[in-house]
Formats: structure tokens, sequence, C-alpha cells
């Protein structure tokens, strides 16, 4: 069951996922109708998620459920990582691959492998001050506290 994003529990699980290009608006205009029917549909046990979902930077998707209604079990996890790698298949894009770090370069957002991104740390390139997608985040709350964040408060300050 589709709710909006800001309605959710602070404490609702997310998932981020963040693709290896920005997507055009035409792209993500689709994006955004594929997700509202996938989350209208979602469900674990034949009982609907209350869920939502952000688009952010035409680059990263970010899915939430109130666990407090209903939990997402391994099979209702199991179908929306299904339906992200349907949409990896549509767009040509890698959402799935966890060893990338994506940052901001001034107005600009970067996406890299990790290997190429702690090359950058070394030759300063990028700083502690960087800011970086923790992608890490676990719930809404730690989403809108520390998903953009400096390096240094991220597990991104290892690097420095």
């Amino acid at each position: 069951m589709y709710v909006p994003f800001e309605t959710l529990p602070e404490e609702s699980k997310v998932w981020i996922y963040q693709s290896n290009r920005k997507f055009t608006d035409e792209e993500f205009a689709a994006i955004e109708t594929d997700l509202k029917t996938f989350v209208e549909n979602w469900a674990a046990h034949g009982t609907g998620l209350e869920a939502s979902f952000e688009l952010k930077y035409n680059r990263f998707i970010i899915l939430a459920v109130n666990q407090e209604n209903q939990i997402a079990t391994g099979c209702s996890i199991d179908s929306s990582v299904q339906f992200i790698q349907s949409l990896e298949q549509k767009y040509e894009v890698d959402l799935l691959d966890k060893m990338n770090v994506t940052f901001k370069l001034g107005q600009h957002i970067a996406h890299k492998p990790l290997i190429e991104f702690k090359k950058m740390a070394k030759d300063k390139a990028v700083s502690g001050n960087t800011i970086v997608f923790n992608n890490l985040v676990n719930n809404i709350a730690e989403y809108n506290e520390s998903w953009e964040v400096p390096a240094e408060d991220s597990w991104h300050s290892r690097f420095f």
C-alpha cells in the first residue's frame, strides 16, 4: 500500500539504490510510475506493506517500509530486489553494486568505484569534508540525518 514518504514513521526501514549514471528526466518519470505500481502491490505473506519511495538527484531510489504494521520478510525483500534488477536491465544501469561511492564535487554528483575513491582520498582530490551519500543508513531517521554527510562523519572516514 503506497503512502506518502513523509508520512512514514522515522523507524521505517529504508533501502537505498544508487545508479552508476544519472537518469534522464524522462527515465526518472517512468521509474517513478513503475515504483508507484510496485509499492502499491508490495506485500509480505499476502499482507500489503505500508511503503513509499523517494527519487533523488536523478540517481537514487529510496524504498521505505513502515515495519510497525507489517515487517518486510525475505520474500517481500526478494521481490523488491527483483524489481530493482528489472530496472537495471530496462535502463542498462547498475543499482546493486555496493562497491561504488557517490559523492558531491561542487554542484556535480560523482560516482566512482571504491578503489578510485580511495585513490582520490590519497591524492587529496577529495577530503573528509567532501559530501558523500551514506547508503548504509537503516531507517528514515538515519536517512534524514546521516545520508548526505561529510565523509569524515561516515564509514568513508577510513580513507582519510
